[in-house]
């Protein structure tokens, strides 16, 4: 069988074609660190390859959210601690206001710097973070978070909440969203559930009664957690009626000034003398609703108390009642804001864990893929001497074979 030129030159080109795409192959994967750069090159690992690179981008997404979510509650957790010094502030102050040798003027003195307190924490309620958005509105995020209105009566004006309920949250990881603010109202108008019961004497009082407490003696006894009414009566009786059907009510228990009256597991001591229809109203700090239990009423009814003159018994009867309110209150309020900071702390804490968790993950998907598609250089440059061995024998031979002729050997 005769082979003509023409197959020959095929073959020849054929096999150089077939050895310089070997050899570019193996370059391209040098090049690239990859050892599968298309994927027609392995089409299994290269879908795998695709999966787990689509895992790390949800994985370093999760990582932006934590981040957003860290400097969120990291401000909150700012304000809040703002919060407490401005709360230890004006605690400080209703002691001090407590001092029975103080004058008007003294008192007027102390109704200034707790305005100085209240005007900071009505500040610290509207704080907005570097986009404008107001920490504390829940959803309304261009909306304050507190209001004020002007009572027309030159007393404190009055704060009311204007935000929504809403809490913003944040997926900072595969199965977790987390809560990144808390509300106004949660913060700075509501009690922690666990705060101790807290008496308040009515705004309409015209006697000179006082009380101190309520004290907690037994937490077992029946109407324990209840809401309590005291109401005195003209010929020297109280009655007490409860929220609830645990505590039997009493009626026409006579007063004896001095006394420790106790119902419901408390203790509530009495001094001076209450006028017909005086009331008391004695309730568990965590029922309260957010007018009872809001810091800035709480602080602006203490300095429209203070403001006012001390003539009879009856004055100083009622802001005695008013500073033991709020000294009660400013704890609950307190508390409140301590627990909400703890939360914030470990919603934090919570943060680095899965911060480490994800880190820990994105090697784990950062080796996986390197399996699959990395190259192993050892190998790989191997296969190019090996190639560009091949492609340069093919070419000699090729040559070679173009010299091959008869007439060369003919005379």
């Amino acid at each position: 069988m005769r082979i003509s030129t023409v197959t020959m030159y095929e073959q020849g080109v054929s096999a150089m074609n077939r050895q310089q795409a070997d050899f570019t192959e193996v370059g391209q994967q040098i090049a690239s660190g990859k050892r599968v750069v298309n994927p027609s090159d392995d089409p299994r690992d290269a879908s795998r390859a695709v999966g787990v690179s689509q895992s790390l981008a949800v994985n370093a997404q999760q990582e932006s959210s934590r981040t957003t979510a860290r400097n969120s509650l990291g401000q909150e957790e700012s304000v809040l601690n703002s919060v407490s010094d401005a709360i230890g502030s004006a605690k400080s102050l209703v002691v001090q206001a407590g001092n029975g040798t103080l004058s008007d003027a003294d008192r007027e003195s102390l109704a200034s710097d707790l305005e100085g307190a209240y005007e900071t924490l009505v500040g610290l309620g509207n704080t907005t973070d570097g986009n404008g958005t107001y920490l504390f509105s829940g959803y309304q995020d261009n909306a304050k978070a507190f209001s004020r209105t002007d009572t027309g009566d030159g007393g404190v004006d009055t704060i009311s909440y204007e935000g929504d309920q809403g809490v913003k949250q944040q997926k900072v990881d595969a199965e977790r969203s987390m809560n990144t603010s808390d509300t106004g109202s949660d913060v700075f108008m509501k009690f922690s559930s666990g705060s101790e019961y807290i008496a308040e004497a009515g705004e309409d009082n015209t006697g000179s009664m006082t009380f101190s407490g309520p004290d907690v003696r037994d937490a077992d006894a029946d109407g324990y957690g209840e809401t309590f009414d005291i109401t005195f009566n003209g010929d020297g009786t109280y009655d007490i009626a409860s929220s609830g059907a645990e505590y039997a009510d009493q009626t026409n228990v006579a007063y004896s000034e001095g006394e420790t009256i106790e119902f419901g597991g408390m203790a509530l001591t009495l001094e001076g003398e209450p006028a017909d229809g005086d009331t008391l109203n004695v309730t568990p700090g965590g029922d309260m609703n957010e007018e009872q239990a809001s810091l800035f009423k709480t602080i602006g009814d203490t300095i429209n108390a203070l403001r006012q003159p001390v003539e009879t018994d009856a004055d100083q009867a009622a802001l005695d009642n008013t500073l033991s309110t709020a000294n009660r209150k400013l704890d609950a309020s307190l508390d409140n804001v301590l627990t909400t900071r703890a939360s914030v702390g470990a919603r934090m804490n919570e943060l680095d864990a899965l911060d480490d968790v994800g880190g820990n993950r994105e090697i784990a998907y950062e080796q996986t893929r390197s399996d699959l598609v990395d190259l192993d250089y050892n190998s790989a440059i191997s296969d190019y001497m090996l190639s560009q061995v091949g492609l340069q024998a093919s070419q000699k031979s090729f040559a070679d074979i173009q010299q091959m002729s008869l007439f060369q050997y003919l005379n």
